[in-house]
């Protein structure tokens, strides 16, 4: 079978890949093109486009960018005419996606959707073009099932959450081996994750590393993204104490006491690696405000308290994301009793994702239909 994947993303790119690598057990004689990143590409050659070129934040960045887009668009049909796949698979990303599905199914190409746009929080009337274009939906989050199948009655498949796999089946490191290769110290590792685009990155960072020098008996390490070159952080890493390590965040968790997290993907995988952690966000005012007209009936920004559906991790969004309350809730998950009360929580979170087998059971269920 021949597949053409759209990953837009670095959680995109990593649980692609791990889609791929579930295929290829199931369809020996697999073909893939793909959008996607490293680590798709670590599967197979045929990238066509990498999701560094194609992540824009915030609705000012789009629509700086719209022209971009649209050239984006009208390549990615072009290549998916010419290629004439058995299937597409859509990961993520839905502004781009949703816009090549709607295409794809008119000219009767048959259309999966691995891991669903977060519709349940805002622009829910994306369910209309869902429901017209595409053939299966597999989401990862428990309650997703449910909004899909009793509120809107399309049927999906629950497969559970890819990242648990992701981080089952990584190479665990030697902590003492890690601190070395990096020069890092023998203090407790605060790790900052301030996300994965250079707008998001400078936002964040430059409040994270404003509690440093309050925390002198720990070391602060940045977790670098895959998509951002070194030089982009040299500004970031010149303070005393803190360190930098790049596209090796997995790593980096399985050693940290702690953590500060841009709200994303990242806080769960902060989560599922048993870190406490403080959920940080701040966008531009204008992005903010219109978000916030636009996402309803939602309680929580992190993926971690809208599993658990209840506080499990502090969130300090936009004003309230400032120095003082950031130390405040900093100092609080470096407490004992606090500690213990996360861990409790991670587990029970865990849980609720399902167990293991999400990309496997993806992969069966999409050779499964391709064969019918």
């Amino acid at each position: 079978m021949k597949y053409y994947i759209i990953a837009g993303e670095a959680s995109g790119d990593l649980h692609g890949s791990n889609l791929m690598k579930a295929l290829l057990l199931q369809d020996v004689n697999a073909e893939f093109r793909f959008w996607g990143g490293d680590l798709m590409q670590d599967v197979s050659e045929t990238l066509v486009k990498h999701y560094r070129d194609l992540a824009f934040m915030g609705f000012l960045e789009v629509v700086m960018n719209i022209s971009t887009i649209a050239k984006n668009l009208s390549f990615c049909k072009t290549d998916i005419t010419t290629y004439n796949p058995d299937v597409i698979i859509f990961i993520d990303y839905p502004g781009f996606n949703l816009r090549i599905a709607k295409w794809a199914k008119q000219k009767g190409f048959k259309t999966h959707y691995y891991i669903s746009p977060q519709i349940w929080a805002w622009k829910e009337s994306r369910i209309n073009a869902i429901k017209r274009d595409i053939d299966k939906m597999y989401v990862i989050l428990p309650f997703e099932k449910q909004f899909y199948e009793e509120k809107h009655n399309y049927p999906v498949e629950f497969v559970g959450h890819p990242l648990i796999d992701a981080i089952a089946n990584r190479t665990q490191v030697n902590e003492f081996e890690f601190r070395a290769e990096y020069e890092l110290s023998d203090k407790p590792i605060i790790a900052l994750l301030p996300g994965s685009r250079k707008q998001e990155i400078k936002k964040m960072l430059s409040i994270m590393l404003e509690v440093v020098k309050e925390f002198p008996k720990y070391q602060f390490v940045i977790a670098g993204a895959p998509s951002q070159d070194k030089s982009f952080y040299e500004p970031f890493i010149k303070i005393k104490n803190v360190a930098f390590i790049s596209n090796r965040t997995h790593d980096l968790l399985s050693v940290s006491y702690a953590a500060l997290v841009t709200s994303g993907t990242a806080t769960l995988e902060t989560a599922l690696f048993k870190v406490p952690e403080v959920v940080c966000y701040k966008g531009s005012w204008l992005s903010y405000q219109i978000g916030k007209r636009l996402v309803k009936h939602i309680k929580f920004i992190s993926l971690v308290n809208l599993i658990m559906d209840k506080e499990v991790v502090s969130e300090l969004i936009q004003s309230e994301f400032n120095p003082q309350r950031l130390k405040q809730e900093l100092e609080l998950i470096l407490d004992d009793y606090e500690r213990t009360k996360f861990f409790l929580n991670y587990y029970e979170l865990e849980k609720k994702l399902g167990g293991k087998g999400a990309s496997e059971k993806t992969a069966k269920l999409i050779f499964k239909s391709l064969k019918v």
